[in-house]
């Protein structure tokens, strides 16, 4: 397992475009991918519905999870990806 911290940048939190953009990242690696909140909250990040859900802002900070795969290289890609996109 795997799990990195990111504070989300987006003026607008995760939203439809940003969220399909992470679900479409997130599918495309061979890890399973869990976004959790600071209030507890967790949604699967292949899952676009319950990741919308979690009413991410700009502002707060989630821990993404890598589990499986090679969790290592996934975990850098993820982490760039939302240093690009979020």
């Amino acid at each position: 397992m795997k799990q990195f911290t990111y504070t989300i940048t987006d003026p607008v939190g995760i939203h439809a475009r940003p969220a399909g953009l992470l679900v479409k990242a997130a599918k495309a690696l061979d890890s399973t991918v869990t976004i959790s909140t600071q209030a507890g909250k967790s949604a699967g990040a292949a899952k676009l519905m319950a990741l919308m859900g979690l009413g991410i802002k700009q502002g707060d900070t989630v821990t993404v999870t890598l589990e499986g795969g090679n969790e290592e290289a996934n975990a850098q890609t993820l982490e760039q990806f939302f240093k690009d996109n979020l």
